[in-house]
């Protein structure tokens, strides 16, 4: 595996361990529907997270946050619908980034809740 595959497995690990902190149990990670990916998503009582994450070592071209597209987000939308109607889940759904950076050895997290909405 290369470096950077790690070094972003590393990071859905790390933002999986700060939901479980935080009290979300983790439905899954990785999750494929069509050509999407969802890297996280968490429940807490009715509410369901979908979660993004996004890290680089450097922040030269931009916040990794900045690096989530349109097309992505749309397709987030419609792998969460299908995850919904799969598990047939009555639930309020939120959509969040998680990015991390890598700053001299020291991993720095950045949580943006509600990052997007449902068109």
């Amino acid at each position: 595996m290369s470096n950077s595959y790690n070094f972003g497995q590393e990071a859905e690990k790390r933002a999986a361990d700060y939901y479980r902190r935080l009290g979300f149990h983790i439905h899954q990670m990785n999750y494929r529907y069509r050509k999407a990916e969802v890297d996280l998503i968490v429940q807490k009582d009715e509410l369901l997270v979908v979660v993004e994450v996004k890290a680089r070592i450097s922040t030269y071209f931009g916040d990794p946050q900045s690096f989530v597209s349109k097309k992505k987000i749309q397709l987030l939308v419609m792998a969460t619908y299908a995850f919904i109607q799969q598990r047939d889940l009555a639930v309020e759904v939120r959509f969040d980034i998680i990015s991390y950076t890598l700053e001299r050895g020291e991993w720095r997290l950045e949580h943006l809740p509600d990052a997007f909405y449902l068109f």
